[in-house]
């Protein structure tokens, strides 16, 4: 018998027209976090903390209305300024191994970074999940 939730994984890319060490560094730290980790209209971020370190954890409370959603998750991998991996621990995505990289490569003057998310229940949370992951890198986009 197959894990379904093994299989399903996501991807999202985005080319942003600024230096990779930038974009790299804005999710390591906590002020740029608050600035773009916002996966819907009308969020806010009250609260960003980052142990940017492997096995180091962070925490990001997005807020929708008078809710809070945490998130938080352990840095598996930090190699400035090429990948990023991290363990992604929400309401909405309740795998122990869930699992974040990001890639990020130089390209025409800017930056493509490419999202892999893998390790979800269902497929309703992976395509909500795509959908926010579309527009944290836009709201990234925005402030770079």
């Amino acid at each position: 018998m197959t894990d379904t939730a093994t299989e399903l994984e996501l991807t999202v890319s985005r080319h942003i027209k600024a230096p990779r060490e930038k974009l790299f560094d804005a999710w390591l730290d906590p002020e740029m976090l608050a600035r773009f980790m916002l996966p819907g209209p009308d969020m806010s971020v009250p609260e960003a903390t980052a142990d940017a370190r492997v096995g180091g954890r962070f925490r990001i409370v997005m807020r929708a209305g008078e809710n809070d959603l945490p998130h938080e998750g352990t840095y598996k991998v930090i190699d400035r300024p090429n990948r990023l991996a991290f363990t992604w621990e929400s309401p909405f995505s309740t795998r122990e191994d869930s699992t974040v990289t990001i890639d990020f490569s130089e390209s025409g003057g800017g930056t493509d970074i490419t999202l892999h998310h893998v390790r979800f229940e269902n497929e309703e949370m992976r395509d909500n999940h795509e959908g926010g992951w579309t527009r944290i890198l836009a709201a990234l986009e925005a402030i770079a």
